[in-house]
């Protein structure tokens, strides 16, 4: 048994759906699950449709809802030339379920309509890849993975009741022939209704059937030939790793790096199931593998960049040091106004921490700050992070920019740039 999971941007039209296909003739593989995302950007889509169904006035929300239909039916059409094949009706079930549910839903609740409404983006898409498997020869069963992972009531967020699920994914799975399911959904264990299972959440759906099922290995199919060194929107020189280590990737995952979820990572490393990233427009490539043994091959620098950030410098207005206590209120403070930390360094009377602001939340936390600090701060700040730098690299980097902030360990330096 091997798990097989393949993005929005690998099945985002017609086309996309039959290089799948063809992907699946190419590996060859006879015992698989495939777990598939929503297609393109349609949780994009949906997130507009809950922003303006929680609007009062819902002045485009069935506009945005229309909008999902369409795109999907295109797809449709792109794939079955007859319009009575049977998937039609199963999409229009689906499309009338969720309008049933934004007609009746009387709950505010952000998070819970979230769940309930974005879940129809997988719901739909592994109907429409079911069904075009059938439809070439490729037989198959369509699971609800609903059905088999459960979890808590934190909608989109949830966390996975792993007894349970395991023993349902081994109950419902059949480990002969092909099964296809639903990333980053689940459902909780007490009452089924929909939840979801956070960032990266179909990778780590992947990760939960690998672990469930003692699969062989799980590979993520991506429109890039693996994982490289460095993001080559930013940089020019760019390498595939051949081998990366458990560790090293959650590592590098901290750090910001799009590698593989840390979260994702976890219940294959307990039971030591290899992981590949490989590219779905050149299914036959290396690709990259992530698993036990050397820490990374080839042994060479990454390079990571994180944008749009804040630089916060803290110093006591009485100059005493910057002790346990009063960092604890700043810790205390950043959690309170949803700040992710990426950096932090303390001196003795200083205290300073690079943030992003996503929830739009700085003016608070500065006023919050200076009641009890002097406070200096620099707005849409880069962080560079070197894994296994070298002196010249640093050097090259940093020249001719406005250093703000710069710290280094053993294997990591890390800079503040103003650009």
């Amino acid at each position: 048994m091997k798990i097989f999971k393949f993005g929005g941007a690998s099945i985002k039209d017609a086309a996309g759906v039959k290089n799948v296909a063809e992907v699946l003739k190419i590996t060859d593989e006879k015992n698989l699950v495939i777990v598939v995302s929503a297609m393109g950007k349609t949780t994009n889509l949906l997130e507009k449709v809950i922003a303006e169904y929680l609007n009062e006035d819902k002045p485009k929300c069935k506009e945005y809802v229309s909008e999902f239909n369409d795109y999907h039916l295109e797809i449709l059409n792109g794939l079955f030339e007859n319009s009575n094949h049977p998937v039609f009706q199963d999409v229009s079930k689906l499309f009338r379920k969720m309008a049933s549910f934004l007609e009746v839903n009387k709950s505010k609740n952000h998070a819970f309509v979230y769940d309930q409404v974005v879940s129809f983006g997988e719901m739909v898409s592994s109907t429409i890849v079911s069904a075009y498997f059938s439809e070439i020869g490729m037989k198959n069963e369509l699971l609800d993975v609903r059905k088999c992972i459960k979890t808590d009531a934190n909608h989109r967020d949830a966390t996975v009741d792993w007894e349970t699920t395991q023993k349902k994914i081994q109950k419902k799975v059949n480990i002969s022939g092909i099964t296809v399911t639903q990333g980053f959904l689940g459902s909780e264990t007490t009452n089924n209704f929909t939840t979801t299972l956070g960032r990266e959440g179909s990778d780590y759906t992947a990760a939960i059937f690998a672990y469930c099922l003692n699969a062989e290995n799980v590979t993520i199919w991506k429109d890039v030939p693996g994982v490289l060194n460095a993001d080559p929107r930013y940089f020019t020189q760019t390498m595939l790793l051949n081998h990366i280590s458990y560790r090293e990737a959650i590592e590098l995952a901290f750090y910001g790096a799009s590698v593989i979820h840390p979260k994702t990572l976890q219940p294959l490393q307990r039971k030591e199931i290899p992981l590949f990233v490989k590219s779905f427009l050149n299914p036959t490539g290396p690709g990259t593998c992530v698993g036990k043994g050397v820490t990374l091959d080839p042994q060479t620098s990454c390079f990571i960049l994180k944008k749009d950030l804040v630089l916060i410098s803290l110093s006591s207005l009485d100059f005493s040091f910057m002790m346990e206590d009063n960092i604890g209120d700043v810790f205390k403070w950043l959690h309170k106004h949803k700040m992710k930390v990426e950096l932090i360094q303390n001196s003795a009377i200083s205290f300073s921490v690079c943030v992003n602001d996503k929830f739009n939340n700085l003016e608070a936390l500065l006023a919050k700050l200076r009641e009890k600090f002097s406070v200096k701060w620099n707005e849409n700040v880069t962080l560079y992070t070197i894994r296994h730098f070298n002196t010249a690299e640093v050097k090259a980097l940093a020249e001719n920019k406005n250093v703000l902030l710069k710290q280094e360990s053993k294997e990591t330096v890390q800079l503040v740039i103003k650009e």
